[in-house]
């Protein structure tokens, strides 16, 4: 009956679908437990931990004589010393150093650094490619680019080629705060609606952005500025229109 649980030579195929399920749902809780920086921020250290841990599980679905408690609590191990580690290095910044990167400079002042470029593997190619997705595609307007520790490289332009802030011209413009999302894909989200508006002055937005109801509307948002976001629903055809004219 509990096969699936201690493991056969002849499992069968809903059991192997009841191991995929509840791997599933105890990786989903250890990263929960661990938290949103595993995946946000993939450092050597969660590089580590991710290969390991789907090792680990990923044998007990491969493999239908291995039993599933001891790939699950050699998991629940290897988070909890990934989990330590991560402490560690968030209260000690000695320790920090020997698990984590530094920042490092690869353009300064404007100059490359070749010495360093040659030390990451870093080809001039892929360091301009890396400058153009962020919009620095003149070299010229370079001051600063910095390999950060998860392997992205960040760029500081020249002062001059700042873009100017509503500071810089002597402007404070109201802060536009966060997006509340009103109506997704068709349908009012009411929890948030309540939060901040009437369901009439949604009816009033959705009328002044030529719609008649909600399931017209693919997505309506409000900020705390007051700034509505209205964009419809389209048609195939309309979408084949937009498409084929950015073409």
């Amino acid at each position: 009956m509990f096969e699936f649980w201690q493991g056969a030579s002849d499992l069968p195929v809903y059991h192997f679908l009841i191991r995929a399920i509840i791997v599933y749902i105890y990786i989903f809780i250890l990263l929960k437990i661990l938290g949103q920086r595993s995946i946000g921020t993939f450092d050597p250290l969660d590089f580590i931990f991710g290969i390991i841990i789907g090792d680990i599980v990923g044998e007990p679905l491969a493999a239908g004589d291995v039993p599933l408690p001891g790939p699950l609590a050699a998991a629940a191990f290897i988070a909890g010393i990934h989990l330590f580690l991560s402490w560690i290095a968030l209260k000690l910044p000695r320790f920090r150093r020997v698990i984590e990167d530094e920042p490092l400079v690869l353009v300064k002042n404007g100059q490359i650094i070749h010495k360093e470029l040659n030390r990451m593997k870093i080809t001039v190619e892929s360091l301009m490619m890396d400058l153009r997705l962020q919009n620095a595609i003149d070299l010229t307007e370079v001051d600063y680019a910095v390999l950060e520790p998860n392997g992205k490289i960040s760029v500081i332009k020249k002062t001059m080629y700042d873009t100017a802030s509503p500071a810089d011209i002597g402007k404070a413009p109201e802060s536009k705060g966060y997006p509340t999302v009103l109506i997704s894909d068709g349908r009012v989200i009411d929890a948030n609606l309540k939060k901040v508006k009437s369901r009439s002055w949604l009816q009033e937005q959705l009328i002044k952005h030529g719609l008649k109801e909600p399931k017209e509307c693919f997505l309506l948002t409000l900020d705390e500025a007051e700034n509505v976001y209205v964009s419809k629903r389209l048609s195939k055809e309309e979408q084949n229109h937009i498409l084929g004219n950015s073409q």
